[in-house]
C-alpha cells in the first residue's frame, strides 16, 4: 500500500518524526502521520498547522507499506468517543495511541480522519520491530499550493 505525507522539503527525505504529542500519541512516542490519499494528506497538514506558508517549499512524500493484514491495527469509530473529532478527545485518543504504541502489536494504526468521514490515516510507529523490513521510502514529488486553500 502506498501512503502519502506532506512536509517541507528539509524533511522530506528520510522515514524520521519530531516525536511531537498530536491527536493519536504522546510525546516522545516517534510516530509517522500518514494519510491514504495526497488531498487526506493536504487537508491535515492544513488543519494541523492553522496556515500554510506558500513561500516555504512542500513535498509530498510517497511511502510503501507492506500489504500484509498482521501490520495493520484498525481503529472503529464505534469505539471511540462520540465527541472524538473535537480537541476536548485528545487524551482519550493519544491513550489509545499511545497503548497501541507501547504494545508493539502492529506496525501501522488505521485511523479514521477528523477531516473527511470514511477516509482514513495511517499512524506509522517508527520503532517497530518490523519498520525497516516493512516501510520504505519511494520518492518525493512536487507539492503545488493552490492559493484558493490559503
Amino acid at each position: 500500500m502506498e501512503v502519502f505525507r506532506i512536509a517541507s522539503e528539509a524533511y522530506s527525505r528520510t522515514l524520521s518524526c519530531a516525536g511531537t504529542a498530536n491527536r493519536w500519541n504522546l510525546k516522545g512516542q516517534n510516530v509517522l502521520y500518514t494519510a491514504a490519499s495526497r488531498s487526506l494528506a493536504s487537508l491535515e497538514l492544513i488543519v494541523h498547522k492553522g496556515a500554510v506558508k506558500p513561500a516555504l517549499l512542500y513535498k509530498v512524500m510517497v511511502i510503501s507499506i507492506a500489504d500484509d493484514d498482521y501490520l495493520t491495527k484498525q481503529i472503529q469509530i464505534k469505539d471511540l468517543p462520540i465527541n472524538w473529532r473535537s480537541f476536548a478527545a485528545y487524551s482519550v485518543l493519544q491513550n489509545i495511541g499511545a497503548d497501541w504504541y507501547n504494545k508493539q502489536d502492529s506496525l501501522i494504526l488505521k485511523v479514521p480522519s477528523a477531516i473527511i468521514l470514511n477516509e482514513y490515516n495511517y499512524m506509522i510507529n517508527t520503532e517497530h520491530p518490523d519498520f525497516s523490513s516493512k516501510v520504505s521510502f519511494v520518492r518525493t514529488e512536487d507539492y503545488f499550493w493552490d492559493s484558493r486553500l490559503m
